[in-house]
């Protein structure tokens, strides 16, 4: 009988040693979906509070990561198999050599080689699967917590400002570049009222906290106030017809946007002249807000300056001057008589009318770009927006640096605070919207996917605490306004 050469007897060791490891990974591929279906079996009798949904992708990406060690263990062994059928070759030779030194000469290379590729390829699968697992569960998050409840469509350009009634009965008001105001019923999203009586762009929309009367802002270098009656009938309960289950989140066209062209003033009462115009400004006036009790309003304008108003005889009581570049925001204190402006100048002012013999003014320098707005908030917090992607909270009793600060992806618009639950809300230019609260923690975001949310950007936030259907609302340059149910108690406790 011939006598095999140690070359041959080698080569056909090597030939079985793949056949076999075919064979595994065969019978590995194969016994794959009994492995899954079991396990499933297993789960369903397990007492757990996840959907299945979500207990069924956990299984599927831990399987991912089982199958990818499985296949480290099985090149092991042929690494290990290797050695023995080198140290056999060696041993007839009268050499011996372990592992550790042979991997020191080629078998070294090739087994770093292999290790740092599944080295790599463990370390993806891992980013991968764990990310789909936050995600996953960010968004189921996001769902639970943000709903999305009623869509208000008319306008026939974007939508600046939007702001919710003080008095009764509550009602939405929104301010839009198509020179109109629009009143809407929140349960129902009917058109109340349309104001016609700009010949601008209205830039800002803010209600009076006794009466029903509203304060409007404009291109035409213009502040309105004008009076509106709406009575309106008990409200019915809606269903909420536009929650998610589970879409994907999408990226929108201009010709997603919804259609604008309808004519909503067809059964809409118009009002088409002010009760009192304030006048007195050399440029678009940006935005306007009232004093507390009512009495007095102020705006701030494109003319570097904002103005003080006596409401009753629309007379001009202060010209506030001192910002370098535009004002883009103004808003009052809700109990005190502090106004807050904000500027392209990179800073926002606080004045004080506290002392009608002494008008103050500080100066908050902390952004590097614009500041888009700077509200108050409960005790002596100033909240600011800008455009260089952060938000800052300030303490009034502290101006040089803020107390927290948040920074984000994209540009803020007009913010507003949740005043009782202290909760930021943050409009971007890149179409999200933001929930943070006053120590910088984000605590969700509300969905955006093929079929709800603002397909561009959003440009104001307003919160409306106490009504049982919508508590937030946004605006965009979408043509629409958003009313959002925000469980908050779910979203502290998430927190």
């Amino acid at each position: 009988m011939p006598i095999e050469s140690g070359s041959c007897a080698s080569a056909r060791q090597a030939k079985q040693k793949r056949k076999s490891h075919s064979l595994s990974i065969r019978r590995t591929n194969s016994s794959e979906q009994e492995r899954a279906g079991l396990q499933r079996d297993m789960l369903e009798g397990q007492d757990s509070k996840l959907p299945s949904s979500i207990r069924n992708t956990l299984l599927e990406l831990f399987g991912q990561i089982e199958r990818e060690f499985e296949n480290l263990y099985i090149e092991n062994l042929e690494l290990r198999r290797e050695i023995d059928t080198l140290n056999e070759r060696l041993a007839a030779e009268g050499q011996t050599v372990d592992g550790a030194e042979l991997s020191k000469g080629q078998l070294k290379a090739k087994a770093s080689h292999s290790t740092s590729q599944l080295s790599q390829k463990l370390k993806t699968t891992y980013k991968a699967s764990t990310s789909k697992i936050v995600s996953s569960f960010k968004t189921t998050t996001s769902r639970a917590i943000c709903q999305l409840v009623k869509e208000y469509i008319g306008h026939r350009d974007g939508i600046w400002d939007v702001s919710v009634a003080k008095t009764q009965p509550v009602v939405l008001g929104t301010a839009s570049a198509d020179h109109t105001a629009l009143l809407w019923s929140i349960e129902t999203g009917k058109c109340l009222v349309k104001y016609v009586g700009h010949v601008g762009s209205v830039n800002s929309i803010k209600f009076h906290p006794t009466e029903q009367v509203a304060l409007t802002a404009s291109g035409d270098q213009t502040a309105h106030i004008w009076r509106y009656l709406i009575q309106l009938p008990t409200p019915q309960p809606t269903a909420d017809c536009n929650q998610m289950s589970g879409e994907d989140e999408v990226e929108f066209s201009d010709k997603d946007e919804p259609d604008g062209d309808g004519d909503v003033s067809s059964d809409c009462p118009t009002v088409r002249a002010p009760l009192t115009s304030l006048k007195s400004h050399q440029g678009v006036v940006i935005a306007a807000d009232w004093l507390v009790g009512g009495k007095q309003a102020v705006t701030a304008s494109w003319d570097r300056t904002a103005n003080l108003y006596d409401v009753e005889t629309s007379e001009l009581v202060h010209s506030l001057t001192g910002h370098d570049q535009e004002l883009t925001h103004c808003c009052t204190h809700p109990t005190q008589r502090l106004v807050v402006t904000s500027s392209r100048d990179t800073t926002f002012r606080l004045w004080d009318f506290r002392d009608p013999s002494i008008h103050s003014v500080n100066v908050f320098q902390g952004h590097t770009d614009t500041v888009t707005s700077a509200v108050f908030t409960v005790g002596d917090n100033v909240v600011s927006g800008s455009d260089d992607r952060t938000v800052k909270v300030w303490d009034l009793k502290n101006m040089r640096s803020p107390i927290a600060t948040i920074r984000t992806d994209s540009a803020v618009n007009r913010i507003n605070v949740c005043v009782g639950q202290r909760i930021i809300a943050l409009p971007h230019d890149n179409r999200q919207v933001r929930l943070f609260d006053m120590s910088g923690v984000r605590l969700a975001r509300l969905p955006r996917s093929n079929r709800q949310g603002h397909r561009r950007m959003v440009c104001c936030s307003a919160w409306s605490e106490d009504h049982p259907v919508c508590n937030l609302f946004t605006c965009g340059f979408d043509r629409q306004a958003i009313g959002w149910n925000i469980n908050i108690p779910a979203l502290l406790q998430e927190k």
